[in-house]
């Protein structure tokens, strides 16, 4: 348990408390993790459970961190990530609501489609990454990160609260479903067996409401943290255990964790907030920009647009890269150097790369230091190394598209 609680710690994931939601098992008091419906689930299946988020979660099962990570690049894995914030939008005035938070234009998007987007400060700092879905059923369903629960739902509550007394029509409500994800080459392949919904006609950031392996009232969206075609499911909480256990009947399906989880996203190039993007990191500087929608760049309408739209132009400092290095794995706060030993940024997450057999990384260095191929240093536990910028993502992505 030692061993999973300090892989944890390395990836930087802190534990926090956060309000219960009616139907989860939670506590009073500060101090007691809260258990997501398949806490059980994953005990019988032999999960090493630590804090993160406030939530207690399987950072490993029986196998291998590293068996894990592989299984999922070569089959498919099931995660458990109902610590996430789910939310409906709904009213008249709901794209209205949150494209006054967000980058990205929601307007645009067509029934059941969905968008990565931000919440942005008004200085350009992201407040969150999160997933914008225009669903058919006349909402907007957001799913968004457990270690900002707090904030997000207070900026969404808040901002509901101030239009509706000017008038508007909208509303809000956190939605108390369990959410599986269904990651790997083969996922699409194992969840076809149990709905009737031909998941050929259903793209990357696209979802829909079907019965899955007999759940009804499963959301599926063709999305997920790993660089690899899958799924997202919302599934109600009374029947999650018995869709993970249905999906778990079949052999190329395995239950992986927190830390298969990040070394995926890694390889992948993806971010996590609080480690490779935060209040302090613009859209602009994470490599973001593709998120603003177009028409609200032209309108500068968003929070932080000054500041944003003046680094779109050129002005920008700083850039997040990746890295790529042989010898002591790159850590979270390991200082990167130029050739000529000077620091000029930060490692903000890193890992061994089981696929490519390398470490890599992702840090902050100084524009003219970003171009891919330039060499760095790296220092780690005191010991300079050699490093190199890298173009991400490391390992190649497979989300599904239509041909």
């Amino acid at each position: 348990m030692q061993r999973a609680v300090s892989m944890v710690a390395r990836l930087g994931l802190r534990g926090q408390a956060l309000p219960s939601v009616p139907g989860r098992r939670s506590s009073g008091t500060q101090d007691v993790l809260r258990r997501t419906p398949l806490y059980d689930f994953h005990l019988a299946h032999g999960g090493k459970m630590v804090a993160f988020a406030g939530w207690s979660l399987p950072v490993q099962y029986r196998d291998r961190h590293v068996d894990s990570h592989l299984h999922t690049r070569r089959h498919c894995s099931l995660f458990d990530v109902s610590h996430m914030l789910q939310t409906k939008i709904y009213g008249c005035d709901r794209v209205k609501l949150m494209e006054s938070l967000v980058v990205g234009d929601i307007a645009e998007l067509r029934p059941n489609q969905g968008t990565l987007s931000l919440f942005t400060n008004e200085a350009g700092g992201i407040l969150d990454d999160l997933i914008v879905t225009n669903t058919s059923e006349g909402h907007l369903y957001v799913v968004s990160n457990a270690g900002c629960w707090d904030k997000d739902l207070a900026l969404m509550q808040d901002k509901a609260r101030e239009l509706q007394n000017t008038g508007s029509d909208v509303g809000l409500e956190v939605v108390d479903n369990a959410l599986l994800a269904l990651q790997g080459p083969t996922a699409a392949q194992v969840l076809q067996a149990g709905v009737a919904d031909d998941l050929r006609k259903l793209p990357f950031m696209t979802s829909a409401v079907m019965e899955v392996f007999g759940v009804s009232g499963c959301r599926v969206t063709r999305c997920g943290y790993t660089g690899e075609d899958g799924v997202e499911i919302s599934v109600p909480a009374a029947g999650a255990v018995r869709l993970a256990t249905a999906l778990l009947e079949n052999p190329k399906v395995k239950l992986a964790g927190l830390a298969a989880r990040d070394s995926l996203r890694l390889e992948a190039g993806l971010c996590l907030y609080g480690s490779d993007i935060d209040e302090r990191t613009t859209p602009v500087e994470g490599g973001l920009s593709w998120t603003l929608g177009k028409r609200r760049r032209a309108a500068m309408d968003f929070p932080g647009a000054a500041v944003i739209a003046s680094q779109l132009k050129g002005k920008v400092q700083r850039r997040r890269v990746g890295l790529v290095c042989e010898g002591a794995p790159m850590r979270a706060h390991s200082p990167i150097l130029s050739m000529e030993g000077t620091v000029i940024g930060t490692v903000t997450s890193g890992s061994p790369s089981p696929c490519l057999k390398k470490n890599v990384a992702m840090g902050y260095v100084p524009l003219e230091y970003s171009r891919a191929g330039t060499p760095l240093l790296v220092e780690v536990r005191r010991k300079q190394q050699k490093a190199v910028v890298s173009k991400m993502p490391f390992v190649p992505t497979h989300y599904y598209t239509l041909k």
